[in-house]
């Protein structure tokens, strides 16, 4: 599906043939949760979620990966949107546009962010306490 912004030059695909991998790999490498995520890593990761594209007129400005089953949870992960084109509701419209999407919209929905929590909360986002694991380092065979 692809959405076009009212006001704005701005649209938003689900398409993935629309995602610019050079420019995802490029926006979390400037974050804090994906700096050291390698672009094949980002590649398979994308190939295994759904996606969001943030796009102005000439490229892609913005990104939203969702892992889901579509039927009973989704992890909503990599909201980024470019320095240059942020404070001007792009992150706001990506939010309104995943917790109306026919496709995991009736799912429980669960993020981990360090900041934005204003702009979750405005969307139904609780804060709560999370447990994870990390995967295991890679040991040399002795």
């Amino acid at each position: 599906m692809e959405w076009q912004h009212k006001c704005l030059p701005y649209r938003i695909s689900d398409c993935k043939d629309l995602l610019e991998l050079d420019a995802i790999h490029a926006l979390l490498q400037s974050s804090y949760w994906a700096a050291d995520r390698t672009r094949d890593r980002i590649e398979k990761s994308i190939e295994n979620s759904l996606c969001f594209g943030v796009y102005n007129e000439s490229e892609q400005v913005g990104f939203m990966r969702v892992v889901t089953d579509y039927a009973t949870f989704s992890w909503i992960c990599d909201v980024i949107i470019h320095p240059d084109h942020r404070g001007i509701g792009l992150g706001k419209w990506l939010m309104q546009i995943l917790v109306e999407h026919e496709a995991v919209r009736h799912t429980l929905m669960i993020l981990g962010t360090r900041d934005a929590h204003g702009l979750y909360e405005q969307y139904g986002f609780e804060r709560r306490e999370m447990m994870s694991r990390r995967p295991a380092e890679k040991t040399k065979n002795i």
